[in-house]
């Protein structure tokens, strides 16, 4: 896969937007804020960026048009929160997942974290510590000629194999570049009976870009929604963590294009 200088200039531009953002969030967030009062900041922030979002509007098959600028989940809530689906403010030992994307010169940059607020027991810390060290050993078995079954095997073997979290199947992550969801899918965990991941044993190639992300329950590998509405929660109400980061695939090596994200605070309010 063929990419220009221009290309990668924008694709790291829009990762860096994405970045910002997540810096600017985590210095505003704080105990007692609705998920309504955040998503309105993160659209300000990302204007002000030169950037709209990818995600108000989303449409996907059974689903009404997405709501939010961002992804807002707290809690149970693995992924795709909505900022009008609880109206109960921010408490100490919440866990805030935030997923921003955005457009930004034709390219899109895409990347979620998790912060904590104000203090939390140790298992949400270890939760969290778990999801962005699983996170830095998938991004480094993303190499140029290996099969994506890399990934998964880098990921599940320090989430399951070493820390005992769960993996949420059914979700993972993606390519992406000039669209939000693009081939191929990078599931987070090894397949388990044939035609489970078609793709697994497809390579790694130069000029990919990927968004893959690690999505974490203390308990449970299943979820659960309610009808069309989008967010999923976890399906026995265990913490969740979801860490997503946008990967340019080279011939030297792997480029966490959002790298800056693993400077923001875990403990935020």
């Amino acid at each position: 896969m063929q990419r220009s200088a221009r290309d990668i200039e924008d694709a790291t531009a829009a990762a860096a937007c994405v970045c910002r953002a997540h810096e600017a969030l985590a210095a505003f967030l704080r105990e007692g804020q609705t998920l309504a009062e955040i998503d309105a900041f993160v659209g300000r922030t990302i204007e002000k960026l030169d950037c709209r979002s990818c995600f108000i509007g989303y449409r996907a098959r059974g689903h009404p048009p997405f709501p939010s600028h961002s992804c807002l989940s707290v809690n149970a809530c693995v992924v795709h929160g909505t900022h009008d689906m609880t109206n109960r403010p921010l408490q100490a030992g919440d866990l805030l997942s935030v997923d921003i994307g955005v457009r930004h010169r034709g390219f899109i940059g895409d990347a979620a974290w998790t912060f904590l607020v104000r203090g939390g027991d140790k298992l949400a810390h270890a939760l969290m510590e778990c999801g962005k060290e699983s996170l830095r050993r998938g991004v480094k078995a993303m190499v140029a000629g290996r099969p994506l079954i890399d990934w998964a095997r880098a990921v599940q073997g320090h989430v399951e194999g070493e820390c005992r979290f769960c993996l949420v199947r059914g979700l993972g992550g993606h390519g992406y570049g000039r669209t939000l969801h693009d081939a191929p899918f990078v599931s987070n965990v090894v397949p388990s009976f044939p035609g489970e991941w078609n793709e697994a044993w497809s390579t790694f190639k130069t000029g990919m870009l990927i968004a893959v992300e690690p999505m974490i329950a203390v308990s449970s590998t299943e979820t659960k929604s309610e009808g069309s509405a989008w967010p999923i929660f976890t399906a026995d109400g265990s913490l969740s963590v979801h860490y997503e980061a946008d990967v340019l695939i080279t011939d030297d090596g792997p480029v966490n294009l959002t790298q800056d994200l693993f400077r923001l605070p875990d403990v935020v309010g």
